[in-house]
């Protein structure tokens, strides 16, 4: 059984505890989450224990993030669960705010989030005269995954900014299996002269390839084997390389291929001969 973990609920609570630690000398680590730790979260934690002497971990669903219809009502949530793994890990104080935005004079907190306007957040659903501010990576933000989610990395950006406000760490880390937004956050960071430092951890997978994340909860048995094609597609893109293909459209035509094949849905392929690590798949 690991040490107890300070749970705090308010940010201004969460502030003092950073600047006492500071007080004492101590450097922080913060690592982001929404909650629904697995295996690929908690090694982000054991990366963030060799880079400082304290471990924050914040659980929060951002509502900025979520377009109208997207499933923010559904996010998968065990805070007590969560709470038992990040013990054993030694984590010192889990973040878990109620809310981080002022807000209007719509919706509540926790309402549902629905409709169709996918320019609209589920934050900005609450009403007028709330939560207005937001940081824009103007040129990062728009392709890939921004295409599709054009409030996502706005949403992103605007709650990491917050959290590094209230909890002033200095180090973050960030799993590349969201790789265009630990790039934004890093852009962000080098811009806007945040005391941060950024770190990048690698993707973590199930023995059969599918990447670790928390909404793999909702996947059916059938779904689980399409998602697979995911994987296996993009592997095969890393063979034909190191076999001499060079054709960007024919590795792109053979991922597509391959999940449409498997009942899957594309939404964009795109793949960097010059990194080939960071080619990035979304069905």
């Amino acid at each position: 059984m690991g040490k107890d973990i300070e749970v705090i609920r308010d940010k201004n609570a969460m502030r003092r505890w950073s600047r006492e630690r500071r007080k004492e000398g101590e450097t922080i680590c913060l690592v982001p989450t929404m909650g629904y730790l697995h295996r690929g979260h908690l090694a982000l934690v054991e990366e963030g224990k060799k880079r400082a002497q304290r471990v924050v971990v914040s659980i929060y669903v951002n509502p900025s993030q979520f377009a109208v219809g997207e499933d923010f009502g559904s996010y998968p949530s065990n805070f007590e669960g969560d709470l038992l793994k990040l013990r054993a890990l030694g984590v010192d104080a889990v973040f878990n705010p109620h809310d981080l935005y002022v807000r209007g004079d719509g919706k509540t907190f926790g309402e549902e989030c629905s409709g169709t306007r996918r320019t609209v957040s589920c934050l900005e659903e609450g009403g007028e005269n709330g939560h207005e501010t937001w940081i824009r990576v103007e040129r990062l933000e728009k392709p890939l995954c921004g295409v599709s989610r054009p409030v996502f990395f706005r949403g992103v950006a605007t709650v990491v900014a917050k959290l590094f406000n209230i909890v002033e760490p200095d180090v973050a880390i960030f799993g590349k299996k969201d790789y265009q937004q630990w790039r934004l956050i890093c852009r962000m960071v080098r811009d806007l002269d945040f005391a941060v430092e950024i770190v990048g951890s690698e993707i973590l997978r199930e023995p059969d390839g599918l990447a670790l994340s928390s909404r793999n909860v909702h996947l059916s048995p059938e779904e689980r084997q399409k998602a697979l094609s995911i994987s296996k597609s993009l592997q095969k893109v890393r063979d034909d390389v190191c076999n001499g293909e060079v054709s960007t459209e024919k590795l792109k035509h053979s991922v597509v291929e391959a999940i449409l094949n498997a009942g899957g849905k594309i939404d964009y392929v795109e793949v960097n001969l010059e990194h080939l690590n960071n080619m990035a798949v979304v069905v």
